[in-house]
């Protein structure tokens, strides 16, 4: 039944939209499959389990980076940035923790089980619960948004964007070390090489290639003025 639940959801509520309503209905789409992941966990199928818990991981990143990418507003950039912060330090961290304890009970020989407790508490985890989700009426303010709103004073919109896809593609990051060492040597920064960028914040790497991109095509331009 929840699996066709899911599959209703698929078809019918997965429309095109914004990068926060997206991210709304991913989150929903991410909750059926848990429950799906739950009744396995309940039938004591741990490999099901174990292999479910992977599919949802690798589909929780790539939801992430695909609403990333289709973020085009500071307004969106404001509701995602916290949004998704607290997706990748506690949900998913969770799931890890799941994942972990499940291929523990993978390793067991067949004469040895958990108690039904365990299996309970296992499955228990829900995306929707009031520990994974700040109330409304909670006037205290989360700390994935005091971060977003420290890291805003600092920074501008493209490169907190991408401050969120390093969170999800560690390979961009390194793409982009890689062109501020290049930039900074020909502009004589000699303490800007990849072994000292490999060691700085996200929030550094980001501002840093933004304030070179945009000097290199400003020097572009001006060179480009010039021949005419």
């Amino acid at each position: 039944m929840v699996y066709l639940l899911f599959e209703c959801f698929c078809q019918k509520w997965m429309l095109p939209t914004c990068a926060a309503g997206q991210q709304r209905r991913l989150e929903c789409a991410w909750a059926i499959e848990q429950a799906i992941v739950a009744t396995y966990q309940v039938q004591n199928e741990v490999s099901a389990v174990s292999d479910r818990l992977i599919l949802l991981q690798n589909k929780i990143c790539e939801d992430a980076l695909t609403v990333i990418n289709r973020c085009e507003s500071h307004d969106e950039l404001d509701f995602l940035f916290p949004e998704i912060i607290r997706f990748k330090n506690h949900d998913l961290a969770v799931l890890d923790s799941w994942q972990n304890h499940v291929d523990w009970m993978r390793s067991l020989p067949p004469e040895a089980s958990l108690p039904s407790s365990d299996l309970k508490l296992l499955s228990s985890a829900d995306f929707n619960s009031s520990e994974t989700h700040y109330s409304t009426i909670n006037l205290a303010e989360p700390p994935e948004q005091l971060v977003y709103e420290s890291l805003a004073e600092k920074s501008h919109f493209a490169s907190l964007r991408d401050q969120l896809l390093f969170l999800f593609e560690p390979e961009l990051r390194r793409e982009y070390e890689f062109y501020i060492s290049e930039q900074a040597g020909i502009t004589g920064y000699k303490t800007l090489v990849t072994s000292n960028l490999q060691q700085a914040s996200d929030l550094t790497v980001g501002n840093l290639y933004y304030y070179f991109k945009n000097r290199d095509e400003s020097k572009d331009e001006t060179e480009l003025v010039s021949a005419n």
